[in-house]
């Protein structure tokens, strides 16, 4: 199995070059629909014990693009190495409500006690460089594959909860015509949704790994890798792949006591500690 490594990275050096590599692939990739393996992996909240693990399973996944659905920060204690992890990652990034609220582009005064101290402290924690890339974030991003939003697709800026079939049937109506799949997060909850045709109703369905059939739609919610909130407190992650019209939501386990040790330390709320042991 291929491991991987974290390194430290300042997001405020970029390529003076561009990698030959990285480029032709992105050019036969806008020439024809290749194959491939998506890792898509959604509101980090700052936990770097929990990414770090997530992305040490997806390196044995055979992942060829990497998609995140934004809320990087927010609640953790390693925002800025978060953030260097995730843009050395890939580009195709969007932005979390969370993302907004750590940079002062969204009222907090909605949030609960413990995110809306979480976001000013993180607001406090973030580099310059940090703050100008969290706002330079799209709140969309499509292929021919899958369309991605951070809360759903109707109006994305308002970061509406798709909890049930009727927002589902709403959400399918807003994705964009001719993508079959939507990927999102926001509620930190693993499910998913399936629409036959336009004139059935959605249903949920499990949210375990799923064969995807050509003539439906799906929303599929990829869960929290920092902050599950499920009632499993493993991290997930997603991996979609193309060629096999299959999509799984994985979950691993990471080293919870410490990122547990970083939130107290930080002078964070006890209680944003203890309900990662339990996924709540």
């Amino acid at each position: 199995m291929a491991s991987w490594t974290p390194w430290p990275r300042d997001i405020s050096r970029r390529r003076t070059r561009p990698d030959p590599a990285r480029s032709a692939c992105r050019r036969i990739h806008r020439k024809r629909n290749l194959d491939v393996r998506y890792g898509i992996l959604s509101d980090i909240h700052g936990n770097l014990e929990a990414l770090d693990a997530v992305l040490e399973a997806m390196a044995g996944e055979r992942i060829g693009r990497y998609l995140c659905l934004g809320d990087i920060v927010g609640y953790g204690a390693s925002p800025n190495v978060c953030l260097d992890r995730v843009t050395g990652l890939t580009t195709d990034v969007i932005v979390g409500n969370h993302d907004h609220a750590a940079i002062g582009k969204l009222d907090i005064s909605t949030f609960n006690p413990y995110a809306a101290e979480a976001a000013l402290w993180t607001r406090r924690q973030l580099t310059p460089d940090g703050r100008r890339y969290l706002g330079g974030l799209p709140y969309i991003w499509r292929n021919d594959d899958i369309f991605i939003v951070h809360a759903s697709p109707v109006r994305p800026e308002e970061w509406i909860y798709l909890t049930s079939s009727w927002q589902a049937d709403e959400a399918f109506d807003a994705m964009p015509a001719g993508v079959a799949l939507c990927a999102l997060g926001h509620t930190h909850a693993p499910m998913i949704f399936e629409k036959r045709n336009a004139e059935d109703r959605s249903r949920q369905i499990p949210p375990s790994a799923l064969e995807l059939a050509s003539e439906r739609r799906y929303i599929v919610n990829v869960g929290s890798v920092g902050q599950p909130r499920d009632g499993d407190p493993r991290a997930a992650y997603c991996v979609y792949d193309t060629e096999m019209k299959q999509i799984e939501i994985k979950r691993v386990p990471y080293d919870l006591e410490s990122a547990q040790r970083k939130i107290r330390e930080a002078g964070l709320p006890d209680l944003l500690a203890e309900r990662l042991e339990f996924g709540r």
